[in-house]
């Protein structure tokens, strides 16, 4: 009977097969795109899909800068920061952050979407993300994916 039963592989940071995929953001949607890039880090596109460590792949996201949105969120999205201190709150919205940094706004997304403890910290720095096609991370070899439902 032992040849008829699964064992349950549970991945750790010293096993984890951790690849390099580049994702091409270029007219793509952007919460559909942070999504998908939220899953990718988590791992969740993996057989080996652990949920309590990090076996997610390394992203890479290029063409930062040509991100679209739907509706009217350009104007109508604000994000809003506190300093801590009385008075200290600050509002922007979508067209002026992306204006700012287009990357902070891919960067605002995909952090949401993803576990808010340590994990999800430790999750988040295998993210990189730039503003045109260009990007420093060739040696690693990574393969280009390109998401079909967005």
């Amino acid at each position: 009977m032992d040849h008829l039963s699964f064992k349950t592989v549970s991945v750790n940071k010293a096993n984890a097969n951790k690849g390099w995929v580049v994702v091409d953001a270029a007219d793509a949607t952007l919460g559909r795109l942070a999504s998908q890039i939220a899953n990718m880090l988590r791992g969740k596109h993996k057989p080996s899909f652990t949920p309590n460590s990090d076996c997610g792949d390394n992203v890479i996201v290029i063409n930062a800068d040509n991100l679209r949105v739907t509706g009217k969120k350009m104007t109508d999205k604000i994000y809003i920061t506190h300093s801590g201190y009385p008075g200290g709150q600050k509002r922007i919205n979508l067209r002026d952050k992306k204006a700012k940094d287009s990357t902070r706004v891919i960067e605002h997304a995909v952090r949401g979407m993803l576990q808010g403890n340590k994990l999800g910290a430790e999750q988040f720095r295998n993210l990189f993300v730039y503003a045109g096609t260009s990007h420093p991370h060739e040696a690693q070899q990574p393969k280009a994916v390109s998401f079909t439902n967005l």
